[in-house]
C-alpha cells in the first residue's frame, strides 16, 4: 500500500487553479481517447466555477502545486431512496502517480459523503486502467455493473 505524501492538501477547486486544472483535465481527455476540444473544456471549467452547476472538483495539492483532480456530483438511488456522490473524473499528473493523490481525493469525498449523509461513493474506469484498478481494489469494493451507453434518439419528438 502506497504511504499517501505527507505534503498533499485536498481542497475545492479555486479560480487560481484554471491554467493548471485545464492542463490535467486534457491530459485526462487524451488519456481516455477522447478528442481535442477546448469548447470542452471551457464549458467544463464553466460549471465547476458556477455555483448553481451539479459539478464540483476538488484537486490535491502538493508543496509544487497542484497533481490530481477529482469531478464530482450528487446523484440520487431511487432504489435506494438515497443521494450518492458520483466521482465522474479522476485524474493525476502522470508524473507523479503513486504518491498517494488519488488516494486523497477518494478519501476526501468519502469524508464529505459521511459528513452529508450520503450513501455511497461511486465511480467508474476503463477496463484496461490497471493502475487505478490497483489502487481502487484496495479503498472500494468492486461492483458486479456493467455500464452501457445509448446514442440520444435522432429526430424525435418526445413527451414525458
Amino acid at each position: 500500500m502506497t504511504t499517501p505524501d505527507a505534503t498533499l492538501k485536498v481542497r475545492p477547486i479555486a479560480l487560481v487553479d484554471e491554467a493548471r486544472w485545464k492542463e490535467l483535465f486534457r491530459g485526462y481527455r487524451e488519456f481516455y481517447r477522447l478528442p481535442e476540444s477546448e469548447d470542452v473544456v471551457a464549458r467544463v471549467w464553466s460549471w465547476l466555477m458556477d455555483p448553481a452547476h451539479e459539478s464540483e472538483s476538488i484537486v490535491a495539492e502538493s508543496e509544487n502545486g497542484i497533481v490530481a483532480f477529482g469531478n464530482f456530483r450528487r446523484f440520487s438511488r431511487p432504489s435506494t431512496g438515497t443521494v450518492g456522490i458520483w466521482l465522474d473524473d479522476l485524474f493525476t499528473d502522470p508524473n507523479l502517480r503513486g504518491k498517494g493523490a488519488g488516494r486523497a481525493i477518494i478519501t476526501r469525498l468519502t469524508e464529505i459523503a459521511n459528513a452529508e449523509g450520503r450513501s455511497v461513493v461511486r465511480w467508474i474506469t476503463a477496463d484496461d486502467n490497471h493502475q487505478a484498478q490497483a489502487l481502487y481494489d484496495q479503498i472500494a469494493t468492486r461492483t458486479h455493473w456493467v455500464t452501457y451507453d445509448a446514442a440520444p434518439a435522432a429526430d424525435e419528438t418526445h413527451e414525458y
